[in-house]
């Protein structure tokens, strides 16, 4: 199912057999939250900007249109027209940072609807029967997401319990890949390492989780609000203790430099909403750095938003008429300035999968990890 083709360091060049196809890593996965790209992007378009794998979101779909609905109508990749691997997030991270009021046991979370107030529980048993009915690829664990910084004591009690949550979400889904009614019978499960900024529980819950041999391990509960610094710091502590046979994801994140720096830890799957984010408010991506399309200085600026981008933004129209577009408030322009982030970043894993390849990722890494996040000079 995995297989680790080349290293360079501790980096990593693999491929992931799925039963929807392959995926080549390092890879970026592009988010779906809800079933679609914000910004008017189909799953059309993904195929045209290189997309390996979307990423919906089990707490989202749940709510609405509701996972029993999707199910009736075959499962995610036949309602929303995909054929490719789909990554579901459980819901874990939504219930915490979106649900107003909320109660934590071991049995689960109790919360209500960020949207109607509804009452609902969530935990390890519905959000694989959720994940179950959407027929994802990969199906993520339920656990519990805690703010940074954390207390230790709290933080060491929050990775006990998402331990245990992890052992009964693989239990319930092997029960749901032997239904008859199941859609996806061959659905995967990843486990999500938690412990905030303290190495000692990281690691020590790498340790825990890695016993149940589980197709994929996450790194969660960075990239929300820690200093960079103390990101690499935790990658770092954890990945010597993440199996060297299984795909590595770190959630969340994040930047083009994140990227760079996280496959130079050894990571293999990342997601993250900023590129499509930044593009709806005309912040864009370029092999020379950011540029803001806003700027005046592209008022007149006939050349594409970066010479060396294949996308249908860059093919077609200039930096003058995507400004022009998005100053008018027309959401052709909020769509061309997506396809070109999400691109971009296929396009940027592609480029690092090259270079692990032909052995040069070393000095494409060195070259690039200040240049990109740096402001286009152009």
């Amino acid at each position: 199912m995995f297989e680790v083709l080349k290293t360079e360091g501790k980096a990593r060049r693999c491929t992931m057999q799925t039963v929807h196809g392959t995926i080549e890593t390092p890879v970026f996965m592009n988010v779906g939250t809800c079933a679609a790209i914000k910004g008017g992007v189909s799953t059309m378009d993904l195929k045209d900007i290189k997309c390996q794998v979307e990423l919906s979101n089990t707490y989202h779909l749940h709510l609405r249109p509701g996972d029993k609905l999707i199910h009736d109508l075959g499962g995610i990749h036949k309602f929303f027209n995909w054929d490719r691997p789909v990554l579901t997030d459980s819901g874990g991270f939504q219930v915490f940072s979106l649900a107003q009021l909320r109660k934590i046991t071991e049995e689960g979370v109790r919360f209500a609807s960020h949207i109607d107030g509804k009452r609902i529980f969530m935990g390890p048993e519905e959000s694989m029967q959720i994940q179950s009915n959407l027929a994802s690829t990969i199906a993520m664990a339920f656990d519990e997401c805690i703010e940074n910084p954390a207390e230790y004591e709290y933080t060491k009690k929050s990775c006990d319990r998402t331990a245990r949550w992890l052992k009964r979400c693989k239990d319930e889904m092997a029960r749901l890949n032997s239904l008859p009614e199941t859609i996806n019978k061959n659905q995967l499960l990843f486990g999500i390492n938690q412990g905030s900024t303290y190495e000692d529980l990281r690691i020590e819950h790498m340790q825990k989780i890695a016993e149940l041999d589980l197709d994929g391990y996450a790194i969660g509960g960075l990239a929300v609000g820690e200093k960079t610094e103390e990101m690499y710091r935790i990658i770092d502590a954890v990945e010597p203790f993440m199996p060297k046979d299984k795909p590595r994801y770190l959630m969340g994140v994040g930047t083009p430099c994140n990227i760079l720096e996280a496959v130079h830890r050894g990571i293999d799957f990342f997601d993250c909403v900023m590129p499509s984010r930044n593009a709806r408010h005309g912040n864009l991506f370029t092999w020379k750095g950011k540029i803001n399309i806003m700027n005046e200085k592209y008022m007149k600026d006939s050349r594409p938003i970066d010479d060396g981008c294949d996308c249908p933004a860059c093919r077609h129209y200039s930096r003058a008429y995507i400004r022009h577009l998005i100053k008018a408030k027309e959401t052709l322009g909020m769509r061309l300035c997506v396809l070109h982030n999400l691109y971009f970043y296929n396009d940027l894993m592609e480029k690092i999968r090259e270079a692990l390849d032909k052995e040069y990722f070393e000095s494409f890494y060195q070259k690039y990890r200040l240049i990109l996040g740096e402001r286009n000079p152009d």
